[in-house]
């Protein structure tokens, strides 16, 4: 099976890497592998928090990935020799005042109907678990499943999973896709090579509507959805675990590394594919950061950076064929990339080389966008 993948983030490069394990012959096409969304997105492995009502279906997604994480990196640590920063030492989320208290709790009620295992803690219990939090935290929930990884370190060591396996890596646009017949047959890149195809996975990204050939109707709707992140250093132990907090309504995370770097976002700005980084989404991370854990301020400044979440329709992954035969999508992930990144390969090798979906990844197949289907809340 001859398969060409365009787009070189997480999704396309663990597609590669599964792809080429079962022998296929697969080629990534992408002018700049591992630099898109993966470079900013802080790896929180959090399906729990990342909850919101009518997504029972993106949090059975969502938690089977992560429970997919150990052996995922473990087969990928032991084909490379590159430490991806997996860290499995739980979340922890907070609320500032009562207000937010009271969200959390109903967020409580909400996962208890779901059977989601979360611990509701007061104010000490909290402060116990992460001592440099502010007396002033009202209290939390903890979920000891949940956990994190870096992405800096788990793009590249996809990129040399897949290439170690005998992925090809074209480091040129795609400009169209080629059809043939009424189907994919291969990509035609910016300088007009062409390369054929049994199968192509569109994994573009928030760029996803820009790659020609496509027949209108067969690719949802992606848009660009910019986050801004900061990355602050610590010389001394300070944040043990993945801490989020609900801050006057807002919400902020602090994710640490065990080299200490503390990863502090994000913003969440329908701004198209404007990446500026402005004065006032800095503003805003670390004065909610800062209600949370003052001695955030201490901390040494390292960088600050913007990138785009690609958002489809309903804000849930477009996974499987579409009906452009040959084609296959895997878009539109928001921001759910990283978590997701483990069934999302497997859900994307099986129909790229067998022809259908497994049943956890079919409520996001791309009929889901049909014109007259039921849509589910997803």
């Amino acid at each position: 099976m001859n398969v060409v993948i365009i787009g070189a983030g997480v999704v396309g490069l663990g597609t590669a890497w599964r792809c080429a394990a079962r022998g296929a012959d697969v080629t990534l096409v992408d002018p700049a592998p591992v630099s898109g969304a993966s470079g900013v997105a802080a790896g929180m492995l959090t399906p729990v928090s990342e909850l919101d009502y009518g997504e029972e279906p993106l949090l059975r997604l969502g938690v089977a990935s992560r429970n997919r994480y150990p052996g995922f990196v473990a087969e990928l640590e032991e084909l490379t020799g590159l430490d991806t920063g997996h860290r499995t030492d739980g979340l922890l989320e907070v609320a500032f005042d009562a207000d937010d208290l009271r969200v959390l709790e109903d967020v409580k009620r909400f996962q208890e109907a779901l059977g989601v295992p979360t611990e509701a803690l007061d104010r000490r219990e909290c402060r116990r678990l992460e001592p440099m939090l502010a007396p002033t935290v009202r209290g939390g929930l903890y979920a000891p499943e949940d956990g994190s990884i870096d992405p800096r370190r788990l793009a590249p060591a996809l990129l040399a999973g897949a290439e170690r396996l005998g992925a090809r890596i074209v480091r040129r646009r795609a400009a169209e896709v080629v059809v043939r017949g009424d189907a994919a047959a291969g990509v035609r890149l910016d300088d007009g090579t062409e390369l054929p195809a049994d199968r192509v996975l569109l994994a573009a990204g928030p760029w996803a509507g820009e790659v020609g050939g496509i027949p209108p109707g067969v690719v949802p709707t992606v848009r660009p959805v910019k986050g801004q992140v900061l990355r602050l250093r610590t010389r001394v132990p300070f944040l043990r675990r993945t801490t989020r907090g609900v801050v006057r309504g807002s919400s902020v995370y602090l994710v640490p590394r065990a080299d200490g770097e503390i990863v502090v976002g994000a913003t969440q700005e329908e701004l198209g594919f404007d990446t500026r980084v402005t004065a006032g989404g800095v503003w805003e991370l670390l004065r909610d950061a800062r209600e949370l854990v003052p001695g955030i301020t201490e901390l040494d400044f390292a960088e600050v950076t913007a990138g785009l979440r690609p958002g489809s329709p309903d804000n849930a992954p477009v996974l499987g064929p579409s009906a452009l035969p040959g084609l296959v999508l895997g878009v539109g992930h928001y921001r759910n990339g990283i978590l997701l990144t483990p069934v999302t390969a497997d859900a994307l090798s099986a129909a790229l080389l067998d022809g259908e979906l497994p049943e956890v990844a079919r409520p996001f197949s791309p009929d889901r966008f049909s014109p007259g289907r039921v849509q589910e809340g997803v």
